[in-house]
């Protein structure tokens, strides 16, 4: 008798439980990214009927997409320029710029949030939407997106040629190559002293090569927009000691005007400002450098030459930088979102640099700076993500010789 009791016992603990364990397998977690960037939900996505349903409003905002919401109805409407798509909970067909369209699962309202058929929401916005079982992973990768790319050209061996990297060809040879992808080059061959003069050739390896109106030509001949780079550090105080000498300021200004009609901008590469010191000696190293730049700016502006900034992030180690009034005067800044330690560069501290900048200097001014030696052709896909993402200018990489053939093709289905 007690061997039957417990053998009773034994069965009904695992009616109980079996359905638990199975209801906890249906349930399991599924991870959304959208171009490599984890999405977060207060109500996450479920399967239904063998389709997943995601929830729409919150990777529809991710993605940049209107959405409105008539809650008499029940009918939710997405916006993105000329695209419209309308659904109505419950209803399996809906409409896409009004033509309708048959939904494999109706959309549902769980938790008071709408979500759709995964499958419908990549066809409708053109996304390419990837589903990994295994892992139980929902991988979205938004369409190709108009934005500014620019192309950091310095010195390099024969492995690591800027010239060979953006034509595709050997010097003198030119083709069309990479320059599909690349709208703007950044010509690393300036320096500058303390005094405010300009150098071709610096200690730091920034120097322009003998044959430096070739590369004018050909980036011509492409149709690309070229701006002079001026790179200098502050290791040895030379930035210090310039902008706080008005002589000197003044001298590298004219300087730079000079020699800036050659280009189509001028970019600023001054690193290493405000490491250390009191708050009062940042306040005042921040001022410094904004008046020089304003004062450069002033005169640029009397040839209508454009300024750029290339910048130590705002959550850097480096605090003399004013973002704000930077952010008024420059025509874009480059923020230089690496450099943190890890490689491929924390996804969580390159969207910090780029939130904080985006505190104080807007979308339209702001570009993400790559740098290829810290990433793979994967995650240079997520930070450009992240630029698309938060609507910036664009990106610029760091450097052309280093960007390997799948970084270029990579590029070519994120952006257009």
């Amino acid at each position: 008798m007690k061997k039957y009791v417990i053998l009773t016992i034994t069965l009904f603990t695992m009616l109980i439980f079996v359905p638990t364990v199975f209801a906890l397998e249906q349930s399991e977690e599924i991870t959304v990214t959208i171009d490599g960037l984890k999405e977060n939900f207060d109500v996450p996505p479920i399967i239904k009927n063998g389709r997943t349903l995601v929830p729409f409003r919150a990777l529809a905002e991710s993605l940049n997409i209107k959405v409105e919401w008539d809650d008499e109805k029940q009918i939710i409407t997405a916006t993105k320029e000329n695209h419209v798509v309308q659904l109505q909970i419950g209803n399996t067909q809906a409409f896409i710029n009004q033509i309708p369209t048959e939904l494999d699962v109706p959309p549902v309202i769980l938790n008071g949030r709408t979500l759709v058929p995964l499958r419908f929401f990549g066809e409708a916005f053109s996304c390419i939407v990837n589903w990994d079982n295994e892992a139980r992973k929902i991988s979205i990768f938004s369409p190709p997106k108009e934005m500014n790319v620019i192309g950091f050209y310095a010195l390099g061996d024969r492995n690591t040629s800027s010239w060979t990297n953006l034509f595709q060809e050997n010097y003198p040879e030119t083709s069309t190559g990479n320059t599909d992808v690349v709208k703007e080059v950044a010509l690393g061959w300036y320096s500058i002293d303390k005094e405010g003069n300009l150098l071709t050739k610096s200690s730091t390896g920034w120097q322009r090569p003998s044959s430096w109106e070739d590369v004018l030509v050909a980036t011509r001949k492409y149709g690309l927009e070229t701006e002079m780079v001026i790179h200098v550090t502050n290791s040895d105080a030379t930035i210090s000691e310039l902008i706080s000498n008005e002589k000197a300021i003044n001298n590298a200004v004219n300087n730079i005007f000079q020699e800036a009609k050659l280009y189509g901008g001028v970019n600023l590469d001054f690193e290493g400002l405000g490491l250390k010191g009191s708050l009062e000696y940042l306040a005042s190293v921040r001022n410094q450098f904004t008046n020089f730049v304003q004062i450069l700016n002033s005169k640029l502006k009397q040839e209508d030459i454009n300024l750029t900034l290339t910048l130590h992030a705002p959550n850097s180690a480096y605090k003399g930088y004013d973002y704000q009034a930077l952010g008024r005067i420059a025509d874009k800044i480059i923020i230089m979102a690496y450099d943190y330690g890890p490689k491929p560069e924390p996804i969580h501290l390159v969207r910090q640099a780029v939130e904080r900048s985006l505190d104080f200097v807007p979308a339209e001014k702001l570009v993400l700076g790559i740098s290829l030696p810290s990433e793979t052709a994967e995650s240079v896909l997520t930070k450009v993500g992240l630029a698309k993402r938060y609507n910036l200018q664009g990106i610029a990489l760091w450097r052309l010789g280093l960007i390997t053939e799948d970084v270029w093709n990579g590029l070519r289905t994120s952006i257009k």
